[in-house]
């Protein structure tokens, strides 16, 4: 299913949002959020806000609950998939294996998709499986588009820090 497409004004709200989120105040992003037109308020673009917004907010079980409705309307696009993980893994709810165990399944549905094997190495890594870890790291460089940004992102987060002498030698 495509979602209609935003008009201006609410394009220009959505715009305006992410720029009050690019500047750190999440606060004034969700004001901005709440002005685009009702009918559009679980257009995926606008619940991907909304999900940015609830994690800069650290509002992790919010940011559950949207990422379960996008990926409930919208379950062919990683987006939803991603973002829910991510949230589980940070919510009262969730934990590391919950994050991995939801994530698992959107491997085979996205298989070009890098940073799905990529977020399963970090649980993989901070659940200390460290072979794991890097099997899965590697997946994410054979999927990744660009090789080196992703050995650098990956040579800077600190999930992966167990195994960084291994992601130094690629």
């Amino acid at each position: 299913m495509t979602p209609a497409a935003l008009g201006p004004v609410d394009i220009r709200q959505l715009e305006a949002a992410e720029g009050w989120l690019m500047l750190g105040n999440p606060q004034e992003s969700l004001s901005e959020l709440e002005r685009i037109s009702p009918a559009f308020s679980e257009h995926p673009q606008v619940l991907c806000m909304r999900w940015q917004i609830s994690a800069a907010l650290r509002q992790w079980d919010h940011a559950l609950e949207i990422a379960g409705c996008l990926l409930g309307q919208y379950p062919q696009d990683p987006t939803g998939w991603i973002h829910r993980s991510y949230a589980l893994r940070r919510s009262r709810s969730g934990g590391l294996q919950q994050a991995w165990d939801a994530l698992l399944p959107a491997v085979s549905k996205f298989p070009r998709v890098s940073i799905i094997p990529y977020n399963i190495a970090c649980y993989a890594a901070q659940l200390g499986r460290l072979s794991e870890a890097w099997d899965w790291l590697h997946r994410a460089i054979e999927a990744a588009e660009d090789v080196a940004a992703l050995k650098e992102m990956a040579l800077q987060d600190e999930d992966l820090r167990p195994i960084w002498e291994r992601v130094r030698s690629i």
